[in-house]
């Protein structure tokens, strides 16, 4: 028997059940003496029996498909008039800033020494400067030669009053007239030694010249 076959007689078994009750309701309704009305409503309401078969399930419909957007709407580019007169332009001459004149900051003084307490002296010779070279020292070659002339010096003194050192500052002519002079000063020659400004000997300086002559017999 087919789905369809087996729904009917299931519908009719249920009609015969209702109108079986049906017929016990109106028995039932006579014999407790019920309106006749009353059991006309109820006879009406329960024969009538909406038998609905079931509808099978619609599927939902497939959803529309989209439609393809339209392309964009490109607009041309708007014409461009080359032959426009470009504006003026203005070259403003901007004169470049001053320099910063920069201070010119003298550097300090300096400080003066504090004044000695006692003055420096010079070296000063004891005795007679004339006696450091004489005519016995007169070299021999230049004595035979004849040749007289001037040598200027300059000797050092140390703090013992003794010559240190000694330059030819101005030659006479001949060498051994200036090598005689050093060497008989340097010999001969005592000093009192310079002082400083406190008074402590120290060491100087003293210049002089020797004029050789020949002696006239």
């Amino acid at each position: 028997m087919a789905y369809a076959d087996q729904e009917m007689s299931g519908n009719r078994i249920a009609s015969f059940v209702v109108v079986a009750l049906l017929h016990v309701v109106v028995g039932y309704a006579l014999v407790t003496g019920l309106a006749y009305e009353a059991v006309q409503q109820v006879v009406k309401k329960v024969t009538t029996v909406d038998i609905k078969k079931e509808e099978p399930k619609k599927e939902p419909p497939p959803p529309p498909k989209k439609a393809a957007a339209p392309p964009p709407i490109v607009a041309p580019p708007p014409k461009i008039n080359v032959n426009v007169t470009p504006p003026p332009v203005q070259t403003v001459v901007t004169p470049p800033p001053a320099a910063p004149v920069v201070p010119i900051i003298a550097p300090p003084a300096p400080v003066a020494p504090p004044p000695p307490r006692v003055q420096p002296k010079p070296a000063t010779p004891k005795g007679n400067p004339a006696n450091w070279a004489t005519t016995n020292d007169y070299p021999t070659r230049a004595l035979r030669e004849e040749r007289e002339g001037t040598t200027s010096f300059r000797v050092t003194v140390g703090p013992d009053g003794r010559v240190t050192g000694c330059s030819v500052t101005s030659s006479s002519g001949s060498p051994d007239l200036d090598d005689a002079t050093c060497q008989n000063v340097t010999r001969r020659a005592r000093f009192n030694p310079a002082t400083d400004g406190e008074g402590q000997p120290t060491s100087g300086s003293y210049s002089n010249r020797v004029r050789w002559v020949i002696p006239k017999d």
